[in-house]
């Protein structure tokens, strides 16, 4: 008989359960072998499960510090006895210190990691100090005003210049200081009026353990025909604090100004083309070529030659036997003397 024809819905049902009984043996016979620990398999994988990667602080190329590389802001400010306490200059990463005219000097301060409420008082800029930013590729200058010759020069360079008429919300006078030496920035005003400065970049500065040798020195000297520096290592608080003309500096809002290395750069200053207005020359300070140095960090003096081949380029500074001079990390002042 053909039971394919004849099959009906008894037949349906005795086959089907047939079938669940077979199945059901095979799987009974295989939980009988070494299977027998292997776990039930699931519906789904579990889901992956990641763990948060620490990221790593960004480091300052100019203090070699972990934290904030933000825009560069650099301010000309004076360093008169009638221009001190100074205000914010303790939050500075860099400062430089640059002959004017009369045998004076200014402070060129570089603000990055830092950006206190108030900066000041401001002064007027100089040519060289074109040259000297140029290693910070294209950064913001807030200055308070320049010869008239020198004003379409400073807007030309390769750098956002925020005098007053240019940014005007970023100034303000103080009523307690006799003018020229009370004029005050507000940096975050400033840099809202450059939104495109330069961000902090490698100028060949690097950071680390001290080199071995140097002399130990708990004071050093710089002067200038009419102005003096004292660097003295403070081993309390493991910097070098700083006096101007014999006084100790001091800021309004942070106390003793003080640096972890100081740098005392030996260059070429030379007679610029223009005068103030009391018809001294303005010197030239150049920061391009290379040279001996003095550094001092730790409590000890290294000798050290410094280079920089191109004003696009950074300053590095080496031993005399050509091996890079790791600076303290933390802040850095820098006295461009004569040589």
């Amino acid at each position: 008989m053909d039971t394919s024809r004849t099959r009906g819905p008894v037949g349906v049902a005795i086959a089907a359960v047939a079938a669940v009984a077979v199945a059901l043996a095979l799987v009974l016979a295989g939980c009988g072998t070494g299977d027998r620990d292997r776990p039930a398999p699931t519906t789904s994988p579990p889901a992956a499960t990641t763990s948060p990667v620490p990221s790593t602080p960004a480091v300052s190329p100019f203090t070699g510090l972990p934290g904030r590389t933000g825009p560069v802001l650099a301010v000309k400010i004076d360093n008169v006895a009638a221009a001190r306490p100074h205000t914010g200059l303790g939050a500075a990463d860099l400062v430089y210190v640059e002959q004017v005219e009369a045998g004076l000097t200014r402070l060129l301060a570089v603000y990055a990691s830092q950006q206190p409420p108030t900066v000041g008082p401001v002064r007027s800029a100089r040519e060289s100090d074109v040259e000297l930013l140029r290693q910070f590729e294209r950064p913001a200058l807030a200055y308070s005003g320049v010869r008239s010759a020198l004003k379409g020069f400073l807007q030309e360079a390769p750098l956002y210049a925020l005098p007053p008429e240019r940014a005007p919300a970023a100034y303000e006078r103080a009523p307690d200081r006799p003018a020229p030496h009370n004029l005050y920035l507000d940096p975050q005003r400033a840099l809202a009026a450059a939104p495109q400065a330069g961000t902090a970049r490698d100028i060949g500065f690097r950071f680390g353990p001290a080199p071995a040798g140097g002399r130990p020195v708990d004071q050093h000297a710089v002067r200038f025909p009419a102005a003096r520096y004292g660097f003295a290592w403070s081993a309390a608080e493991q910097r070098w604090l700083v006096s101007m003309d014999g006084t100790p500096a001091r800021t309004t809002d942070g106390g003793r100004v003080g640096a972890k290395t100081v740098v005392v750069q030996d260059v070429t200053i030379r007679p610029s083309t223009f005068r103030d207005r009391g018809g001294n020359v303005t010197p030239y300070t150049e920061t391009v070529g290379s040279g001996s140095a003095l550094v001092l960090r730790d409590g000890k003096a290294y000798d050290a030659r410094w280079s920089r081949p191109s004003a696009g380029g950074g300053t590095t500074f080496t031993t005399p036997t050509g091996a890079p001079l790791a600076f303290a990390p933390g802040p850095v002042w820098i006295v461009l003397a004569a040589r």
